[in-house]
C-alpha cells in the first residue's frame, strides 16, 4: 500500500467524483482510476460503488477513510520534522470558514501565508452548514483549521482561540413602528417576523438562546446563509434581524436599535482538532492569525 494510493483514495472519497479528484490532484483521471483499482486489488474488496450517475463509498471504503487520513497525517508529520530541521515549511492546510469573518482579514492572512511560505498549499472551504458543520469537519479530519463560532459549551475534541466578540443589534426598516425608538426589549420584538441564519450558525444560536432564556418564542420567517443578504431583506420590509455593525450598510432605509437588558454577543474562534498534532503548515497559519489578532 503506497501513500500515493491513499492520497488518491481520499481525494475520490471527498469529491465523490474521479474527475474532480483528478483535477484536485493535478493528474489525469486514468491515473486516479488505476491507483484505486490497484488499492482495491491489494485489499481484496471494492472501496467505491460506481455507476454512470454517482460514486459512493462502500462500507469498506468508509472504514478505510479515517485510517487513510491518519496515515497521511503521520507521514506529513515525519516530513515536517525533517523540513523544520532544514528551516523549510511545506504541506497542505485545509481551512474552513464562515462566509462572513469581517473581524479577521482572511484573504490578507492567506496571502501573507503564501508570500511567506511558498511551499504551503492552502485549500479553503466556505461553510455551507454553518459553524456546526465546520466543527464536525474538524473532528472528522476534513479540515485542519476553521474560523467559526462555537457555543458556550464547546464540542469535545476542538481547541479554540477566541479571535473577537462582537455585539448583535436588532435592525428594523426605517419605516417600522419601532424605528422611532432608541432601544427595545426582546418581548417587543418577539411577535415580529425574523430574518436569520439557519440552525447551526453561531449568530443564530446566540439569538435563539437569548429568547429562550427570556421565556419567549419567535418566528424565523426567512433563513439565509449570507449576512449581507439578511440586511437587504430587512431593508425591504421582510422582517427584523439581529446583526453585527459591520453587516449593516450605512443607509437611511435601516435603523439599528439597542436592546434593553443583557447584550447579545457573537464570538468568533479559530478552531483546531485537539486530538491531532498540528502540522508545521498549520502552525505557520495559526502564528499569523495570533499576530493579526494582537495587532487589532
Amino acid at each position: 500500500m503506497e501513500l500515493r494510493q491513499l492520497e488518491h483514495f481520499i481525494a475520490v472519497a471527498e469529491e465523490l467524483s474521479f474527475t474532480r479528484a483528478a483535477r484536485r490532484l493535478h493528474v489525469v483521471q486514468s491515473g486516479v482510476s488505476a491507483a484505486i483499482r490497484s488499492l482495491e486489488r491489494e485489499l481484496g474488496c471494492a472501496l467505491f460503488e460506481r455507476t454512470s450517475q454517482r460514486v459512493q463509498l462502500t462500507g469498506a471504503g468508509a472504514a478505510l477513510l479515517p485510517e487513510a487520513r491518519s496515515t497521511l497525517r503521520a507521514a506529513q508529520t515525519a516530513r515536517d520534522a525533517v523540513r523544520e530541521a532544514q528551516d523549510a515549511v511545506l504541506g497542505t492546510v485545509n481551512v474552513g470558514s464562515m462566509a462572513s469573518v469581517e473581524v479577521v482579514d482572511l484573504p490578507g492572512l492567506l496571502g501573507q501565508l503564501h508570500a511567506t511560505h511558498r511551499g504551503i498549499d492552502v485549500r479553503l472551504r466556505l461553510a455551507t452548514t454553518g459553524s456546526a458543520g465546520l466543527a464536525q469537519s474538524l473532528l472528522t479530519g476534513d479540515l485542519d483549521v476553521a474560523f467559526l463560532s462555537l457555543p458556550e459549551r464547546r464540542p469535545a475534541g476542538i481547541d479554540a482561540r477566541r479571535l473577537a466578540t462582537v455585539p448583535l443589534f436588532p435592525v428594523v426598516p426605517a419605516d417600522h413602528p419601532l424605528a422611532k425608538r432608541d432601544d427595545v426589549t426582546l418581548a417587543e420584538l418577539a411577535n415580529e417576523p425574523f430574518v436569520d441564519f439557519p440552525p447551526g450558525y453561531g449568530n443564530r444560536e446566540v439569538v435563539d438562546r437569548a429568547f429562550a432564556a427570556a421565556g419567549l418564542d419567535r418566528r424565523v420567517a426567512l433563513e439565509v446563509p449570507d449576512i449581507t443578504v439578511g440586511a437587504s431583506l430587512v431593508r425591504h420590509g421582510l422582517g427584523v434581524a439581529f446583526l453585527p455593525v459591520f453587516a449593516v450598510p450605512q443607509t437611511a432605509e435601516l435603523r439599528m436599535l439597542s436592546v434593553r437588558g443583557p447584550a447579545l454577543r457573537w464570538s468568533i474562534h479559530l478552531g483546531t482538532p485537539s486530538a491531532r498534532r498540528p502540522s508545521a503548515a498549520v502552525r505557520a497559519l495559526v502564528a499569523l492569525v495570533d499576530a493579526h489578532v494582537r495587532a487589532l
